[in-house]
């Protein structure tokens, strides 16, 4: 069985909707899910650098056969945004939460 690898994007307001997402992937459809592992749910951490961590979800986008898209309510932020034209440059499949027009 080949077992796909996804990688969650999607604003961090969603962070505990991931979650379960995440759970839901991996355990009902059988992905290998990789996901951010921090909570920023409004807090600002000192001294966090976000092209470090722009570069470090791009890599697990490179590591991924696709990227899952979280877009509760339609809402696709401008990061997420990027991440989606990153994925498609380098050719990954692009699976949205919610349907978009």
């Amino acid at each position: 069985m080949d077992i796909k690898v996804i990688t969650i994007c999607g604003s961090m307001r969603y962070s505990k909707e991931m979650i379960k997402i995440a759970e839901e992937l991996e355990l009902k459809k059988g992905y290998a899910v990789i996901q951010c592992v921090y909570n920023l749910d409004g807090l600002k951490y000192e001294g966090l650098d976000a092209n470090i961590l722009d570069k470090i979800h791009k890599k697990k986008i490179d590591i991924s056969d696709a990227i899952y898209v979280v877009n509760i309510d339609g809402y696709i932020g401008n990061a997420t945004k990027n991440e989606i034209e990153y994925a498609i440059n380098k050719g990954k499949e692009v699976i949205y939460h919610e349907e978009i027009n």
